[in-house]
């Protein structure tokens, strides 16, 4: 098992699955525990349900999918992974930070500025550059921990501040951007000229009241749920930095026990999740923006122009990436040709639709 897995007590994780209760269940053939760290409020949710019914009806019952939505099973990135890894959790959906510490390379879905659009991104992360990281994650795990797609949480990041419109990277100079406490983030928040300013997100609101921090870099849906006008955060620049990837991981010997018919169906069944979490946060979005604007809220998109800036002010955290992160070249190189084999073929589509 990776050593960058931190062991865990199973009998403390056995004792929420007891607690959480498993009825239903008994009568399938193959019984599978999937949990998400938010609420039913959150696109995870949202694809979880679609995953259910998909995988229990697909396989005539054989298959029984049990929903755990909060911490009953675990509560951070490091300890969920581990649970996948040792059988007491078969699915876990975290970001790309929750899981960086396993497998550091999945930080590439954080550096900024490389998918252009959701077309791009869903595009992307729909194909072989996935299985690229899955392969990966299966060797870091000795084939214990697998991924099974990546889709979306939360829509795309964007800068947002109490204090200013932010139009060039000039305008972030001296901004305390709050960021979590992985280095790739701060990396990026320097490179910009802002200070990076780790903060612990339950913390957030009352940082921005108090002025510990002026900034940070979130979706829309996370700020308006936060409420985060509410403690003084005015501006939002649409720069889309980055896409707030959702990294879904299954317990590898969970998965190949079944036969391959089955697993087809799970294959399926994460298809379906992915396309509902592609969806969600677009929906949810226009109503947290027009309610972000409706109370005085900044918007600000960037021209063309701006956001080549932006893009150029951040690319030493591309070096940065390659040079400190392990598996950052393979990882990197595999994004950038994934992204214009997309670009490539959004282009021809293009061409032959508006002509």
């Amino acid at each position: 098992m990776n050593e960058l897995l931190k062991l865990i007590s199973t009998a403390a994780l056995g004792a929420s699955l007891l607690a959480g209760g498993m009825p239903a269940a008994m009568s399938a053939d193959f019984n599978i525990r999937a949990t998400a760290n938010s609420n039913e409020n959150d696109e995870d949710y949202d694809g979880l349900v679609v995953f259910k019914n998909y995988v229990e009806a697909a396989s005539n019952g054989k298959i029984s999918v049990e929903l755990f939505i909060g911490t009953q099973l675990c509560s951070k990135g490091a300890e969920c992974l581990q649970g996948v890894a040792d059988g007491t959790i078969d699915i876990y959906i975290s970001t790309s930070g929750g899981a960086a510490g396993a497998f550091p390379y999945v930080q590439v879905l954080d550096l900024p500025y490389l998918m252009a659009s959701d077309r791009v991104a869903e595009a992307v992360l729909s194909g072989d550059f996935t299985r690229t990281v899955r392969d990966m994650a299966l060797a870091d795990s000795g084939a214990k921990i697998r991924l099974m797609t990546i889709g979306n949480t939360g829509g795309w990041r964007n800068f947002a501040n109490t204090k200013r419109r932010v139009q060039n990277p000039g305008d972030m100079e001296g901004l305390k951007i709050r960021t979590v406490v992985a280095d790739l983030p701060q990396e990026l928040v320097k490179a910009l000229g802002a200070s990076p300013t780790p903060i612990p997100w339950p913390e957030l609101f009352t940082s921005f009241q108090t002025g510990v921090v002026e900034g940070s870099k979130n979706g829309i849906t996370d700020i308006m749920g936060m409420k985060f006008p509410d403690a003084g955060l005015k501006y939002i620049t649409l720069d889309g930095h980055a896409y707030m990837g959702a990294l879904w991981w299954m317990n590898n010997d969970k998965f190949m026990g079944m036969p391959e018919d089955l697993r087809q169906v799970v294959v399926d069944g994460f298809i379906a999740l992915r396309q509902a979490t592609f969806a969600s946060p677009k929906r949810k979005s226009i109503a947290a923006y027009e309610e972000f604007v409706a109370g005085g809220g900044d918007l600000y998109v960037p021209t063309p122009g701006e956001k080549a800036a932006f893009k150029s002010a951040a690319a030493p955290v591309y070096e940065w990436f390659k040079s400190n992160v392990r598996g950052g070249p393979e990882v990197f190189d595999a994004l950038i040709s994934a992204v214009e084999e997309a670009e490539s073929a959004i282009s021809a589509a293009n061409a032959k639709d508006i002509n």
